[in-house]
């Protein structure tokens, strides 16, 4: 694989192998610095568990692997280089090389592309996954280091049996990765450990869930705008509380999922593609449901911000106030979305000035005042019309009876003969 290139694509990222060097400049050449490395070991190791792949697996191994995060630039690289899809579902693959020039790579013949066994595209993908979620778990990570929440403590600031036993559950999966790094591999015991954790960090997340949506039905019921600003104020403290939470739930159950790859790849190795795309989907599905839940706590808030908005000129200190406390947590959800890979608008709301309500109510007044003026006017005009009409004709017919009268005055009055 000297001065080549092997190109795979899962749809969420894109990982580079070969030769170290080459790696590394043809990610610089094409302006992805920015990658994590796939292990050489492990990937050696993944491609060589079948007979038929020994000599290729460690050929690989002795190449170096780099995954980068499928973003728009990322995904312009592949259409680029025309990577073809592959037997493996949802993964595509090609060989480029260098031919003089490091700058330029063109694609070459897949013949002998040592990535077109589908066991092998099946292990590489299954990698890709484990890299994909170890990022995000970093990310969530560096998330709770943020927003200067320690999730263990609030954990153990609850009485919640449900919330409680998550502390325990954390401990057994942090041992379980700690060995896999160690080892390179999850055996039987260490799985054993950490199989029956699922149900519990299930429970913890829909807890967390259930609270968010608590909060939102709790701001919609609220009419008073007193009562809105002390329910939006305890949104504000106890939204990030649970969004912590969730994301440590949401890290948990990725790092269970590298694991359960390894599981999968030791124990039925046939079966390793199929576990990963059902992975996938449970892992999308986990993500629809916090992006819903969250979706109608912002629309709350916001609509809570709109109300307070709307009520400044009798509440100018209270209404600023929800106002404030909605963008906080806008601005909460929307980070803690970010680093889950939702995608949301960062919405918030500017408080109303009293001065600004006072006279966009003013410049209401006057114009209701200005058409109630015209308004009156031309009721007078009609009334004025309507009254010189009838006038008229009462004058006419008065007119007309004084003129029949005179006639028959001036008439010659007949005597008997």
């Amino acid at each position: 694989m000297d001065n080549e290139i092997q190109l795979i694509s899962d749809g969420d990222g894109l990982a580079v192998i070969g030769n170290a060097t080459d790696v590394e400049r043809f990610l610089a050449s094409e302006g992805l610095p920015s990658s994590r490395d796939l292990g050489p070991q492990r990937l050696g190791s993944l491609l060589s568990t079948g007979a038929a792949a020994v000599q290729a697996g460690s050929s690989i191994a002795a190449n170096s692997g780099r995954w980068v995060k499928l973003t728009e630039k990322s995904a312009e690289l592949v259409k680029k280089y025309g990577l073809m899809e592959s037997k493996t579902a949802g993964v595509s693959h090609a060989m480029v090389g260098k031919p003089g020039e490091i700058a330029k790579w063109l694609q070459i013949d897949n013949a002998g592309s040592l990535l077109t066994n589908p066991a092998m595209l099946a292990g590489a993908a299954g990698i890709m996954a484990q890299v994909a979620m170890q990022q995000t778990m970093d990310e969530i990570t560096d998330y709770l280091a943020t927003i200067d929440e320690k999730v263990d403590d609030v954990l153990r600031a609850q009485k919640d049996g449900v919330l409680a036993d998550m502390i325990g559950v954390d401990l057994v999966i942090e041992e379980a990765m700690t060995i896999r790094e160690q080892v390179g591999r999850v055996s039987e015991v260490t799985w054993s450990k950490v199989q029956a954790t699922t149900a519990t960090i299930a429970r913890t997340q829909a807890y967390a869930l259930r609270q968010l949506d608590a909060l939102a039905e709790k701001l919609e019921r609220k009419r008073e705008i007193g009562d809105l600003a002390k329910t939006a104020k305890e949104a504000e403290a106890k939204v990030q509380e649970w969004l912590a939470v969730l994301a440590r739930c949401f890290q948990l159950q990725d790092a269970i999922a590298v694991l359960e790859l390894d599981r999968v790849l030791d124990a039925s190795p046939d079966e390793l593609d199929r576990h990963r795309l059902g992975l996938k989907t449970a892992r999308q599905n986990r993500l629809d449901l916090i992006s819903r839940s969250t979706e109608r706590l912002v629309a709350r808030m916001l609509a809570a911000a709109g109300t307070a908005n709307a009520k400044v000129l009798l509440h100018p200190t209270t209404s600023p106030a929800v106002v404030r406390s909605s963008n906080h947590v806008t601005a909460g959800v929307h980070d803690f979305r970010g680093r889950l890979g939702i995608e949301s608008g960062n919405q918030s709301s500017e408080a109303k000035r009293w001065a600004d309500a006072a006279a966009e109510t003013r410049d209401k007044v006057l114009e209701t005042g200005a058409e109630g003026v015209d308004a009156a006017r031309r009721l007078g005009n009609q009334t004025f019309d309507r009254a010189t009409s009838v006038t008229g004709k009462l004058f006419s017919g008065i007119a007309e009876r004084g003129q029949r009268r005179r006639g028959d005055e001036q008439k010659p009055t007949r005597t008997a003969e």
